[in-house]
């Protein structure tokens, strides 16, 4: 077992080598987003699609756009808007009446990178129009059903702040997103070299391919070989389980909580860990993997009761009290 635990720490510590260049080449242009830039590649390498909130101005669109240029692949962005219609999305049949037939028109959704900016600008009609593409990779248009590019990853951003013209995202879609992560302001150092950086009114950034679409497959298939212990599992199981019932758990949070994490989840979370372990060349999972990557699993599936917002409580606050107190192995 120790000669294949070996071979896994090797494998990923030459995969995580290889995502050097990678590296390199977005820092070229986002400053100080370190945190970002890990959970884009770790939805990448697990192939999971992610959440972007903060406030207008943090280089959400640009990190998305420069991720797709250094991993070469084809980029799309639909802005979304309260007149933007499904067909918008994934597309829609066009009649010829010279032929009397119809002819696909295929939508922005048929591309590897999908940056759907400000999601929650447009109606559940259309927020639903992603639902078939981000869980089966595919859309149906008219009677048939048409495979989406491999690999396919949605980045939806939303501001936090204006909530006026907004739609809430229906929770079959949240939980689809496999993290959610917050962005916040630079400090003044990482501010002044933006201001070096992007002064200009024409950057000269040239973005170089650094990976190729099968050295990504090749990359999920190292983070798959990722060993994840049992005990290691069962801390996973238990996390997520005390989000249905922390009272069984010893956590005092009963009325807080009004629904919490789904299965998906759990699948989420085991491979965000895995993730975490290859970013830091490791073949194994330990809970400190889960504890990093849990916020951002969790953040958006744990749905807070009225008694919890009077109280001004968060999802992140309910889940750092229950990281706190579930026992590691």
């Amino acid at each position: 077992m120790s000669q294949s635990v070996e071979a896994i720490n090797q494998r990923a510590r030459d995969g995580r080598d290889r995502l050097g260049p990678f590296f390199q080449e977005v820092e070229k242009v986002l400053v100080g987003q370190r945190h970002l830039i890990n959970r884009l590649i770790v939805g990448l390498l697990t192939d999971g699609h992610i959440l972007l909130e903060g406030v207008p101005g943090l280089a959400k669109t640009l990190a998305v756009r420069t991720v797709a240029r250094a991993l070469q692949l084809e980029f799309r962005r639909i802005q979304f808007t309260p007149d933007l219609l499904p067909a918008d999305v994934v597309g829609t049949q066009i009649y010829n009446p010279r032929t009397g037939e119809f002819t696909v028109k295929r939508g922005p959704v048929f591309a590897n990178v999908i940056l759907a900016d400000e999601i929650n600008r447009a109606p559940a009609k259309v927020q639903s129009a992603l639902l078939e593409a981000m869980q089966e990779k595919q859309v149906t248009i008219g009677d048939r059903t048409y495979d989406l590019p491999h690999p396919f990853f949605v980045l939806a951003t939303q501001n936090p702040v204006e909530q006026e013209g907004t739609y809430p995202l229906p929770e079959a879609q949240v939980d689809r997103f496999m993290l959610k992560v917050l962005i916040d302001y630079p400090n003044r150092a990482e501010e002044l070299t933006i201001l070096d950086r992007m002064g200009r009114i024409e950057p000269n950034i040239e973005i170089r391919p650094v990976l190729s679409t099968e050295e990504l497959t090749e990359l999920r298939r190292a983070v798959d070989a990722i060993y994840v212990d049992e005990k290691i599992k069962g801390y996973l199981v238990d996390l997520v389980q005390a989000t249905r019932r922390p009272a069984e758990y010893g956590l005092e949070l009963t009325g807080l909580i009004q629904y919490g994490a789904s299965p998906r989840a759990t699948i989420a979370l085991v491979r965000a860990a895995r993730a975490q372990a290859f970013l830091d060349g490791r073949g194994y999972v330990t809970p400190q993997d889960v504890k990093l990557a849990a916020p951002d699993v969790l953040r958006h599936r744990l749905l807070v009761s009225y008694e919890a917002e009077a109280e001004e409580l968060k999802s992140e606050d309910l889940l750092t009290r229950i990281l706190d107190k579930l026992p590691v192995p």
